[in-house]
């Protein structure tokens, strides 16, 4: 067998040139139900001197397309003028589609990869977003990343003082209220949107002449700072994106924090804390298990090595005899690997992916649906038959998808299933910016680990606990809200964003 630390390294690699797919056995179908979906990926760059910001941004876009695959947007500050650019579908389709890229080439840039949270699917909705000035010309743009929980409110008083909206995006509400303030000066008018908004957001944007990006005050979506060289920096949603241009990574922007660029200063980059009271560490634990990309860093912690840890704890929590481990890929193979450190139970990666497969079959029925999951990965039946399987998986949302990846091992003749979940039992919804089912869908609100055990028919079944995932995350600075029902801000209202 091949050494765990060969795995790993392979593992790793093959991230460099495809993208991250965290659950291959979902289907496209069950990314929106049977899992809790990343907000999006944000994006940004400003340099003293022009670059190619037409392929920097698609390579860092490209590396954050984990974190949205309905639709990618840039916009580029070139000669003082900002272009605008997006469309629906994946990163390098959407490059595709630009005739010229001369005309996104400039220095500065900003792009976001989109999946929806708040707002509806229409082209409308797809960032980054933009306010013209009375001569039709662009003053400003962002790409934001989160959800606000007064989004409603705050669009009824802008909408009142007379301000049109044209999406139907909490994001619209910040760009509308920095575009309200801009007599204030540029960070004037962010503190005092930042001092208006609610809930979980990080944004990146843009003026004809500046860049700027800032995080919400608990720093519960993630944003990180990179350098090229002394005039040349890279604001994005995760640290591989830094890496895909070539970028070092500095540090992460602080809660409650905004970093800035000034026409005055060139090649500055400024920082000022809107209320250092306010700011306080509660990061998406689940950033750690799931979303994030396994070769980031984020809060100076490896993405990596927690999910490793994650698997080494969960044996320590709840051991179990067996022959073989493995992970869904890609998301659970590092748990798995953990797994196998701690236990002495091999780690096998026989659950094998087809590298060519596309994410758009169109099938009419729900047999053919789940025949495509074959298609994505398919089991070596001679390591795993007759064999006691310890299973590891990111996370249960609504069980189908784990119930389905039973039945193949069933069929494969596994002789014992022991599953184990690296994620606490997710009982309640996210309200800052993930896309989780309803308290009624996600079955370990509504089954106790017993009666999940019989219904997905394993031998065995263990999620990790939420004060393990503490020790492993070395801090209780972090939101679990959808393991505990406690959230670091309050909820807002439970009803659609918009009319």
């Amino acid at each position: 067998m091949k050494s765990l630390d060969i795995h790993k390294s392979e593992y790793l690699k093959q991230f460099e040139t495809q993208t991250y797919g965290r659950n291959l056995f979902r289907t496209q179908e069950e990314e929106r139900l049977d899992a809790p979906n990343e907000e999006c990926g944000i994006f940004g760059m400003y340099s003293d001197n022009d670059l190619d910001t037409f392929s920097l941004s698609q390579f860092g876009l490209f590396a954050l397309q984990h974190r949205g695959q309905e639709a990618c947007g840039i916009s580029v500050l070139k000669d003082g003028k900002i272009s605008n650019m997006k469309d629906e579908g994946l990163v390098l389709d959407v490059y595709k589609e630009i005739p010229d890229p001369e005309t996104f080439m400039g220095n500065s840039a900003i792009g976001h990869t989109r999946y929806t949270t708040a707002g509806d699917k229409k082209k409308y909705n797809f960032q980054p977003f933009f306010a013209k000035n009375e001569y039709d010309q662009i003053i400003l743009s962002i790409a934001h990343n989160g959800n606000l929980t007064n989004a409603r409110e705050l669009k009824t008083e802008l909408e009142a003082e007379g301000v049109v909206f044209r999406a139907t995006s909490d994001s619209e509400v910040i760009l509308r209220l920095i575009q309200k303030n801009l007599d204030l000066g540029l960070r004037g008018a962010i503190k005092a949107t930042m001092e208006k908004i609610e809930g979980a957001y990080s944004v990146v944007g843009m003026t004809r002449n500046k860049f700027f990006a800032f995080r919400d005050f608990n720093g519960i979506r993630p944003l990180v700072l990179g350098a090229v060289d002394e005039k040349t920096y890279v604001v994005a949603s995760e640290s591989v994106a830094l890496d895909a241009v070539g970028a070092q990574y500095v540090r992460d922007i602080l809660p409650g924090e905004i970093i800035y660029t000034n026409e005055n200063e060139p090649g500055k980059l400024n920082s000022y804390m809107v209320n250092e009271e306010r700011g306080k560490q509660r990061i998406c634990s689940f950033e750690y298990i799931y979303f994030a990309r396994p070769d980031s860093t984020l809060e100076n912690i490896n993405v990596y090595e927690i999910r490793e840890k994650s698997g080494e704890k969960i044996w320590e929590q709840a051991p179990v005899e067996a022959d073989i481990v493995i992970g869904v890929p890609d998301s659970g193979v590092p748990a798995a690997i953990g797994f196998s450190k701690a236990s002495g139970i091999p780690f096998r990666p026989v659950l094998i992916k087809n590298r060519y497969i596309g994410r758009s079959f169109i099938v009419p029925t729900q047999e053919m649906r789940e025949r495509v999951v074959n298609l994505k990965l398919n089991p070596i039946i001679s390591e795993i038959k007759g064999k006691r399987v310890v299973i590891i998986d990111d996370s249960i949302v609504r069980g189908t998808t784990s119930k389905r990846l039973v039945k193949i091992l069933k069929e494969a003749g596994v002789k014992e299933i022991h599953f184990r979940s690296v994620s606490p039992p997710i009982i309640a919804p996210c309200y800052l910016g993930i896309d989780t089912p309803s308290k009624d869908d996600l079955i370990s609100a509504n089954m106790t680990t017993e009666q999940l055990r019989d219904y997905l028919g394993v031998d065995s079944l263990e999620f990790l606990s939420t004060e393990n995932l503490k020790v492993i995350l070395g801090s209780s600075n972090h939101c679990f809200g959808c393991f505990t029902e406690e959230y670091p801000v309050a909820k807002g209202e439970e009803i659609e964003l918009f009319s």
